[in-house]
């Protein structure tokens, strides 16, 4: 076999592995309506899926309660309905439609589609573990020169076991004769995941607000949790747990405290409305050391998902306080509506 042949060989048997491994690793999709989809599943949040395909340069957004059978032989983070998390491959045997078989503690097991809420591809990269968004809004008027800038951000580290999260929200707006307004809002939490929903989560919050006086309020917290409701429409839980709260104020003594607290608190995401999705939720501080004073947080946002990974976004924050420094406000409250982007 001369030198011309030997190549030639050598081409075409690599191109076949080739051509093999890129089939080996598409994942199928039947729809409800028949449709098929090849490509590679990258996640499944909220319910919906999203699908990387070879034949389109936008990735595919799928809707999990319209697949009939899925198969695939990557390996996946997945979420139970039922709280429980496994690392398997997802295969839909023939005749067993709207179900998946998957492997767990290496016994198979076939549940349905619909139990299952999350769905994240186990790599090895950093990236591919990471949810974030970023969202921005700008108000500017003629009148008194107003300029109004504020920012939304979010950013999540997702492990087998637990997750760590993060938050920044900033509105800052300012005008002729008037002293700048600013209200900054932080958390980094930090959830670890055990049997039938329940969760242990600890948490750092930090608020600054001009109305209440607040030069910086930190709170640290831990606790319990559980997920009342985990499906493919919506997540509602709640948690119960202690705090230390350490405040320092703007006013005239440079007022400074330091508390105990319990707090309980509920939330909602819902997502199951087409484009849109809403999430909600309110925490109640009892104070344990200082006699008849309680705090409340409550938020909300609604979020309409644009191609491309964009979006609008509408959020409302409002922070109630029994017993603040004298001269400030018991509340404050923010609404912002902001354009942005998410990488999943």
């Amino acid at each position: 076999m001369n030198n011309k042949a030997l190549f030639n060989y050598f081409v075409a048997v690599l191109f076949c592995f080739i051509s093999q491994m890129s089939w080996s690793q598409n994942d199928t999709l039947v729809l409800k309506n028949n449709d098929k989809i090849i490509g590679e599943i990258k996640s499944m949040d909220r319910g919906v899926l999203t699908v990387k395909t070879s034949y389109s340069d936008s990735n595919f957004k799928i809707t999990w309660v319209d697949i009939r059978s899925i198969r695939s032989e990557q390996t996946f983070l997945l979420n139970l309905s039922n709280g429980n998390r496994v690392n398997s491959s997802l295969n839909t045997k023939a005749g067993e439609e709207n179900q998946v078989t998957l492997i767990e503690n290496e016994t198979e097991i076939t549940i349905p589609l619909e139990n299952i809420v999350f769905i994240k591809p186990i790599k090895d990269d950093f990236l591919s573990r990471i949810t974030a968004s970023i969202s921005l809004g700008l108000n500017i008027t003629k009148s008194n020169n107003l300029k109004q800038f504020s920012v939304s951000s979010n950013l999540s580290y997702t492990a087998y076991k637990w997750v760590l999260n993060g938050s920044y929200n900033s509105v800052r707006s300012n005008q002729d004769d008037v002293d700048e307004t600013q209200r900054t809002d932080a958390s980094v939490g930090f959830n670890y995941f055990m049997k039938n929903d329940w969760f242990y989560s600890a948490e750092a919050n930090f608020l600054s607000n001009d109305e209440q006086k607040l030069s910086l309020r930190s709170t640290l917290k831990t606790g319990f949790g559980k997920y009342f409701i985990h499906t493919n429409k919506l997540y509602f839980g709640g948690g119960i747990g202690v705090g230390y709260n350490n405040e320092q104020f703007s006013d005239e003594l440079n007022t400074q405290r330091n508390s105990m607290e319990a707090y309980a608190n509920i939330s909602l995401n819902m997502f199951d409305f087409n484009d849109f999705s809403m999430k909600t939720g309110l925490t109640f501080y009892p104070s344990l050391t200082e006699t008849g004073r309680y705090r409340a947080d409550y938020n909300l946002n609604l979020k309409y998902d644009l191609p491309l990974d964009f979006f609008i976004k509408l959020g409302l924050t409002y922070n109630y306080d029994s017993n603040p420094v004298e001269g400030a406000s018991v509340s404050d409250y923010v609404f912002q509506s902001t354009f942005g982007w998410e990488f999943n």
